[in-house]
């Protein structure tokens, strides 16, 4: 598939974050700063182990998706206590930063990409399970969940 090149995630991020101060938009407003903030603590990463610019989109794309897989585990949490106000608050954050991550991947389409990916590295024991999530990463990072798919790398590698 070829990726006609938007607009890059950063200048999204940045442009949505205008609007939204120019909405009015609060809860939607302290969203976009928590992710910006979560980027600018990165670049300042990068740059201090040497990189000339801030971290690159992938970096980004598995920032996104850490934010919201926090706020899922919390949310799950908050429900399990029956605050389901603050669950809705969390959810509604995970709204937003998904607004910036490529449609999350099926489990059958994970199960496919685990199943490419193993036949694309010539893998053939569990010793190979570094190289089949290396290539995993490089293509669908912020699109699967890497701890959900190790298991099924080791279930297929071991079989």
């Amino acid at each position: 598939m070829g990726m006609g090149h938007k607009m890059d995630l950063r200048t999204k991020i940045s442009t949505d974050l205008k609007q939204a101060m120019k909405d009015k938009a609060a809860d939607r407003l302290s969203t976009l700063r928590l992710i910006n903030a979560a980027i600018k603590d990165k670049d300042i990463d990068a740059r201090a182990s040497g990189a000339d610019e801030g971290v690159a989109e992938s970096d980004i794309l598995a920032i996104l998706g850490k934010m919201a897989k926090q706020r899922a585990d919390s949310a799950r949490v908050y429900e399990e206590g029956g605050r389901l106000d603050l669950a809705e608050r969390e959810q509604a954050e995970i709204a937003v930063i998904e607004e910036f991550l490529p449609k999350q991947l099926s489990d059958e389409e994970a199960a496919a990409a685990v199943e490419a990916a193993v036949v694309e590295v010539g893998a053939d024991s569990i010793r190979d399970m570094g190289k089949v999530m290396g290539a995993l990463k490089a293509k669908y990072t912020g699109q699967m969940d890497f701890g959900a798919v190790g298991p099924m790398v080791k279930d297929r590698l071991c079989s």
